[in-house]
């Protein structure tokens, strides 16, 4: 079935949602390092960033691109490039409420009819282009966001995967399962789990030390029969970095100071210790993502067929 959104997404090979169950693990940050971690992994990869966390963006000031508009074209909507300061062809999109607000403070006081329609005109509206990789950070927990995105995105099923996020502590995990459950109920296919906040980089000498408890998501992936991705530590040189941005309107110099903010903040963050410790989770990401998308598409091949020859009854359907 053709649709809008398909009709837009059609360029784009794979669509990742990052997901968590609950709050205050590091989703946000995670989604981001995944983008920044895959625009450095090769100088042809094109990425997209989509923040559908409506009420609560944080995705352009972790970029450096607070205070940036959407600017209407033919086509539609043009994202924000975070590289557009660098050198060749700008790679790195990012979309989000946050550039859509009036203020940066301004609540989202929105019910789930509202939220369905933003989205939808993120995913349709929106000139994307040719993408390798969506990646959509979601809100905690399994609500209407979430069912918004597999019903928009449905045409394109086999191009979707997710990736949990969690922090070791035994209550995360418990929300961690939750979200697991969802991905299951709507034939999500995971990725893998990563264990987020999982020890403290030193800001001296870079050693990771186990401060808090370590092991809880390995353990739950090991259970559930889920690839673990890796752990992350608490980083304060990400930390800082993501932090710092500073809007433009409040240093002066606009958009223009904004765009250069976000290109020193791609530029930073490949020197810090967390790039170096994500970088071995992107390379399962690529690996896994490429054979998973195949054998979907295989899966979704054959019952489409097994219905159509009428080898499925309703029951079984």
């Amino acid at each position: 079935m053709t649709t809008p959104v398909s009709r837009r997404v059609k360029s784009i090979k794979h669509i990742i949602i990052v997901c968590s169950g609950k709050g205050g693990v590091g989703k946000s940050s995670v989604a981001t390092q995944l983008a920044l971690s895959l625009h450095a992994s090769s100088p042809n990869v094109h990425i997209g960033l989509l923040d559908v966390d409506l009420t609560g963006p944080s995705l352009p000031r972790m970029l450096g691109l607070d205070g940036h508009g959407i600017h209407q074209s033919s086509d539609g909507w043009v994202p924000v490039y975070a590289d557009a300061h660098g050198q060749g062809v700008p790679r790195l999109a990012c979309m989000s409420i946050g550039f859509l607000l009036k203020n940066r403070g301004d609540s989202v006081v929105w019910r789930g009819p509202k939220k369905n329609a933003m989205i939808r005109q993120f995913l349709s509206d929106v000139r994307w282009g040719e993408l390798d990789y969506l990646i959509i950070d979601t809100p905690p927990g399994t609500s209407d966001e979430h069912l918004s995105l597999l019903e928009h995105l449905a045409p394109v099923h086999s191009r979707l995967s997710a990736v949990i996020v969690t922090t070791p502590q035994a209550v995360a995990l418990l929300d961690a399962m939750k979200c697991l459950s969802f991905t299951r109920a709507v034939g999500l296919p995971v990725l893998g789990l990563i264990e987020n906040m999982s020890g403290y980089v030193c800001p001296c000498c870079g050693e990771v030390s186990n401060v808090f408890s370590m092991g809880g998501g390995e353990e739950m992936a090991k259970r559930e029969g889920l690839p673990f991705l890796g752990r992350m530590p608490l980083d304060p040189e990400l930390v800082t970095l993501l932090d710092a941005a500073e809007p433009p309107g409040e240093t002066g110099g606009g958009q223009e100071q904004g765009s250069d903010k976000a290109f020193e903040v791609i530029e930073k963050y490949r020197k810090t210790t967390s790039a170096k410790l994500f970088a071995p989770i992107v390379d399962k990401v690529v690996d896994t993502i490429g054979p998973m998308q195949v054998a979907q598409e295989i899966m979704i091949g054959d019952t489409a067929s097994a219905q159509g020859s009428g080898f499925l009854t309703q029951d079984t359907c």
